[in-house]
């Protein structure tokens, strides 16, 4: 893996090069081990968080964590283009808009003792706005190769919170074309119904069941790119045990071996089927 500028890393897309690397600043992995029509982005997969923030943050370490999709890149570590957070999203949330992405309170509780200095809140902006030209270069590079493209975005939710049964994957697309693209939708939800998981554990999946697909990363790609779908794909956290911070890695490992195989089938016949 290199470490490279975001210059760098751009021209390298733009030149089509295959390389693995982590941003200079240590905010965010990008892998490219093929040029293909799809891409995997894990935007909340990270868990860094300033040590400047530390004395500054009313949040715990697990209460951080809990928030926070943690695995969620290693459920599709193996497909050839991945780019994914490193970084807390109580530092800066990369699926907020960069005028929301910095916090004051989160899920009803304040986050900072005192409010943030500016330097600091521009330093954790620029990350933000650093990762979305990445982004751009990226799915501007697949649309330019291939016409359409299609980013699965994966993300994890906390099954606990709620008081009522919650499927065990969710599909937000309340920001998308579904009428373009209404069957990739629902042969993607089919086919994560089918995910086999460990320790009895069921798998369902609905559309729009637990959130609605509002979030900046998917909104930013399909604004800017109109041959992109982007799948909103949140897992409930089926995979630990989110009251006392324990993975299971037999459930992810699970999911990783299913995505690693039916993921690849379904961009591939989205690729078929909406190729200009």
């Amino acid at each position: 893996m290199l470490r490279l500028s975001i210059a760098e890393i751009i021209q390298k897309i733009q030149n089509e090069e295959i390389f693995e690397a982590v941003s200079k600043d240590y905010s965010f992995t990008i892998k490219i081990d093929e040029y293909v029509h799809y891409a995997c982005g894990a935007v909340h997969d990270g868990h860094q968080f300033r040590k400047e923030l530390w004395d500054n943050c009313l949040h715990t370490e697990y209460e951080r964590w809990f928030e926070e999709d943690p695995e969620t890149k290693q459920m599709v570590k193996s497909h050839p283009i991945v780019i994914a957070g490193m970084d807390s999203r109580f530092e800066y949330d990369l699926n907020r808009t960069p005028e929301t992405a910095i916090y004051t309170d989160a899920w009803g509780k304040q986050l900072w003792k005192n409010p943030l200095p500016k330097e600091q809140k521009d330093r954790s902006l620029e990350k933000h706005e650093n990762f979305y030209k990445v982004v751009n270069a990226l799915v501007a590079k697949l649309e330019e190769k291939f016409g359409v493209c299609i980013v699965y975005d994966m993300h994890s939710y906390n099954c606990k919170r709620w008081t009522r049964e919650v499927p065990t994957w969710n599909l937000g697309t309340g920001n998308v074309d579904v009428k373009r693209f209404g069957n990739e939708i629902e042969s993607w939800r089919a086919i994560l119904e089918k995910t086999p998981l460990p320790n009895r554990i069921k798998s369902t999946a609905k559309i729009n069941d637990t959130f609605q697909g509002n979030g900046y990363f998917l909104k930013y790609i399909t604004q800017n790119f109109k041959n992109t779908l982007v799948l909103a794909t949140e897992i409930a956290k089926v995979y630990c045990d989110e009251l006392e911070q324990i993975l299971f890695p037999e459930v992810v490992s699970s999911v990783e071996n299913y995505l690693k195989t039916e993921l690849k089938k379904h961009a591939e016949t989205f690729y078929k089927l909406h190729k200009l």
